[in-house]
């Protein structure tokens, strides 16, 4: 009985966490969800008229267009919106199958960004209005439709004429991550060349080098890859949308610290091939080499929009103001650590391409190392540790599929990563990382296999808390970490003497003392823990009580640098993604004999044998 109560208040827990914390089921989060998009009903006015312009997109070979949108509704009305619909053909003839005993509804799929006239003062007044979108290549035609009646009881009551891209297919959105070797470089990006229509790879070169190709493997996913339907999942349902075609190459035998020139090809079965860009990267440093070594890492960023649009929700109001300070910074960054919370499609599957181009600029120049977290993988009944319905049915394949990452199995998003003077071990908080399980004995390797004199600087990275946060909701449980959180993992910390350990999750900036089973335990004899997951999503509250364990608390948008220049000196610095001013910044400094000494619970029993 006793047993029963235990597991019984241990789900509780679990189920509170997920619930306790402001984003738990999806609605109310991702702008699209607002859209009452099966009630749609059809009033189309022959009075009503709209232009898109100009017709063809990407002439020169651009993935990014703005077009202009003209209006002319002779009933305006403040709810009137614009819906971008991309394939432009939406009417239930794109719908799934039923069983017959349901009627389809006219529209059954989402939009992929939309937009209020009213935004124009004059709209509601004269019914007259030129909205400018920015729309991005996804790999279909583009139709712009005017709805009046609100999100909630939408009716169509005009359409446009339809835009396209030059080349819709074409290769896009080049994104970098480390491979499973230090000097090995892997490219992904999306296309819509199946292996059937064009053979994929990258062209690249280096400075006094010849000029070599790398082929690319081809991946993608379907409506199928899905969760249930169950639970009102929109990923197999009204937010569905194919990904494309995605593709991997691997760069390989790359020189330590050298600029390489690469552009993503696509052979087509006529002989032509189809070119994108030139790009740029640098190759990573060799393990424990002594040189400056720059490390950008946040979580929660999710996507914005520049046109304004999407609007209604603004659920991620940092996002980019963090990505453009990044951008800004760019020439004085070596690789981004992104760390879970990416897009918060939350089942919208067009919002992982609209991510994909937001970061383009970062992504395609420096490693862009992501983490799993609960938007991500969350949906009951697929082995998620949490019983949330955040991910919206995508059940983590979109962020597996869409992104490289070194990992043994891509469903289990645990992976370690070096880089120079730092390795990285990374934690999946949606797999059960307590003590006996797989992912508790790869993070001890991770940790335990790391050689000091060369890598001095050791970072546990993980998704929700772990460790330490006085956020609002972890405040009213008392706990200050996820249920279960630190309890099996502080004596790995200790043991193996983590510098830093990073999460997401918890909006908002905090960094605590180092410190070991809730003591401060005084310069390296203790883990620093830091929650960095401001980067972009709505801010999150603190706790009113602040223990003595946290040093510095932020309620702001920022992300954090770490700066390595050598192996005795790790300079951190928390900036403002306004401004990028820094807020909080300290050193470490300290020797390979500090991290010999022993400190409480760090060392192996000894002997007074001779």
């Amino acid at each position: 009985m006793a047993r029963f109560l235990l597991v019984l208040l241990c789900f509780i827990a679990l189920l509170g966490s997920s619930l306790g914390s402001s984003h738990a089921n999806g609605r109310g989060e991702q702008s699209l969800a607002q859209i009452n998009i099966y009630e749609t009903s059809l009033a189309l006015d022959s009075s009503v008229h709209i232009h898109a312009s100009p017709q063809t997109l990407g002439s020169q070979g651009e993935d990014t267009e703005w077009v202009n949108v003209a209006i002319s509704n002779p009933k305006p009305s403040s709810d009137d919106w614009v819906g971008v619909f991309s394939p432009a053909k939406f009417d239930s003839s794109a719908c799934w199958q039923t069983d017959g005993k349901e009627k389809a509804p006219f529209i059954c799929s989402s939009p992929i960004k939309y937009m209020y006239p009213n935004s124009v003062p004059d709209y509601t007044k004269t019914g007259n209005v030129i909205l400018k979108f920015q729309i991005i290549n996804q790999r279909a035609d583009i139709s712009f439709a005017l709805f009046s009646g609100g999100l909630w009881s939408p009716k169509l009551v005009g359409v446009s004429n339809t835009v396209a891209f030059a080349n819709p297919k074409a290769p896009v959105y080049p994104r970098l991550a480390l491979g499973k070797n230090w000097d090995e470089m892997t490219v992904t990006w999306t296309s819509g060349y199946n292996i059937n229509e064009a053979i994929p790879f990258i062209e690249w070169s280096a400075k006094g080098l010849a000029s070599r190709r790398s082929p690319a493997g081809t991946i993608t996913f379907s409506r199928n890859s899905m969760c249930d339907v169950m639970f009102g999942n929109p990923a197999r349902s009204v937010g569905w949308r194919d990904p494309g075609f995605i593709h991997t190459a691997f760069l390989k035998e790359l020189w330590p610290n050298r600029e390489y020139i690469y552009r993503l090809g696509h052979d087509l079965v006529n002989g032509s091939t189809i070119w994108s860009k030139n790009y740029t990267f640098v190759s990573s440093p060799y393990p424990g080499q002594d040189s400056l070594q720059q490390v950008i890492i946040f979580g929660d960023m999710g996507k914005g929009e520049r046109d304004g649009s999407n609007e209604y929700n603004d659920y991620q109001p940092g996002s980019l103001k963090t990505t453009d300070q990044i951008i800004k910074d760019l020439k004085n960054i070596d690789i981004v650590f992104h760390i879970g919370d990416i897009t918060y499609s939350n089942g919208y599957i067009s919002q992982w391409d609209q991510f994909t181009a937001q970061v383009q600029p970062i992504a395609s120049t420096v490693p862009y190392m992501i983490a799993s977290g609960n938007h991500e993988r969350d949906w009951p009944d697929t082995g998620s540790f949490y019983g949330g319905k955040d991910s919206g049915g995508e059940c983590g394949v979109p962020a597996e599929t869409m992104f490289y990452f070194p990992a043994e199995n891509r469903a289990k998003f645990w992976y370690s990563a070096d880089y120079g003077m730092f390795r990285f071990c990374v934690a999946d908080t949606e797999h059960d990382w307590r003590e006996g399980t797989e992912q508790y004995k790869f993070i001890e390797r991770c940790l335990a296999s790391v050689d000091r004199k060369t890598q001095p600087w050791l970072i546990f990275i993980a998704h929700r808390v772990l460790g330490y946060s006085t956020n609002d909701w972890y405040g009213q449980e008392g706990t200050f970490e996820e249920p279960m959180g630190r309890e099996s993992l502080q004596k790995l910390w200790q043991k193996y003497k983590v510098d830093l350990a990073f999460y997401g999750h918890v909006h908002n900036y905090e960094r605590t003392c180092p410190i070991y089973e809730d003591h401060y335990s005084g310069t390296f004899q203790g883990t620093i823990h830091v929650v960095v997951g401001g980067a972009g999503a709505h801010l999150s509250p603190f706790s009113s009580l602040q223990p003595k364990w946290s040093l510095v608390r932020d309620y702001d948008f920022g992300f954090v640098k770490l700066t390595a220049s050598n192996h005795s000196s790790l300079l951190f610095e928390y900036k403002k993604s306004n401004n990028g001013q820094v807020h909080d910044s300290f050193t470490i400094s300290r020797d390979y004999r500090d991290v010999l000494a022993c400190a409480h619970d760090s060392c192996e029993p000894t002997t007074s044998a001779a």
